[in-house]
């Protein structure tokens, strides 16, 4: 007698992103999981955003921007032509986008580079660093 395996379905509809899974998905300039990754928190009345950018440099690969409550880093990695070279880097730009809190002055903003991580420093308004207590009565 025949023993029958029980498998799972395959998917209706398979996932959009399957095909960036091809071979030639290697030759994107920053394919999606190549892309740079952020960090953001909220500390001493600051909000930090964070971004690993190796081998990049700052003052001509990095452009950093703030516009309509939006911080937006730019960065772009610049082939290099050389004969008979194989390589595994990942070549071209790209940009990462964080909403800011309200009422950030982008006249304050500051930006540091070290050690391949790009930090950026946004001071909060004065109405963002202290909470307000509200008393809580009963009906």
């Amino acid at each position: 007698m025949a023993t029958l395996i029980r498998r799972p379905a395959a998917a209706r509809f398979p996932d959009m992103l399957d095909w960036l899974e091809a071979p030639w998905a290697s030759l994107l300039p920053f394919a999606p999981d190549q892309g740079f990754r952020v960090e953001d928190y909220t500390e001493d009345g600051r909000h930090v955003v964070r971004a690993e950018l190796p081998g990049l440099d700052p003052e001509s690969d990095v452009e950093v921007t703030v516009a309509d409550g939006v911080l937006a880093i730019h960065a772009e990695r610049h082939v290099e032509h050389k004969e008979d070279r194989r390589t595994e880097f990942r070549y071209g730009s790209l940009t990462r986008s964080v909403s800011l809190p309200p009422g950030t002055d982008p006249e304050k903003v500051t930006a540091t580079y070290d050690k391949g991580i790009l930090e950026v420093t946004i001071p909060l308004p004065e109405s963002k660093r202290e909470a307000h207590h509200v008393p809580v009565t009963g009906a």
